[in-house]
């Protein structure tokens, strides 16, 4: 048995880029940005703060949600698998890529950081997804 399960939480670095192939499938890649935190050891030496560059790639419905829900600088919560790929660039050179194929995501950003637009969750395209109440009165608190 073996697993390739890859989880991040960080903040999107650009707005994705969706295209559609030949075919109607939707494909959205965008990246994702992890840090971690400044801090300073017992003997007084300082580790600077690290950022780690993601490069995701959603494909069909989820790619859809992407294009419709997730701007730069939305904080996400992806579920996923690691791929890697090489190709030779116009110069001949070899070029590695390391991609992360997003099975699964959910949007972290507080509702006053979002634009209207962006309320839904990625979860909220899967048909066992709660309706919302109708009004403020239909709420149980």
């Amino acid at each position: 048995m073996s697993v390739n399960k890859v989880i991040l939480i960080g903040n999107v670095g650009k707005d994705p880029e969706v295209r559609y192939l030949d075919n109607h499938v939707c494909v959205a890649n965008l990246t994702l940005a992890t840090t971690d935190r400044a801090y300073t050891l017992q003997n007084g030496t300082q580790v600077p703060e690290r950022t780690e560059w993601h490069n995701l790639v959603f494909w069909r419905g989820l790619a859809e949600t992407v294009e419709k829900f997730v701007h730069k600088g939305d904080k996400l919560y992806v579920e996923g698998a690691i791929r890697y790929r090489n190709y030779d660039d116009q110069n001949g050179v070899k070029r590695y890529v390391t991609e992360i194929f997003v099975d699964s995501f959910e949007m972290l950003s507080s509702k006053s950081q979002q634009k209207p637009q962006q309320e839904v969750s990625a979860q909220a395209q899967k048909p066992e997804a709660q309706i919302p109440p109708k009004s403020d009165s239909d709420l149980p608190f």
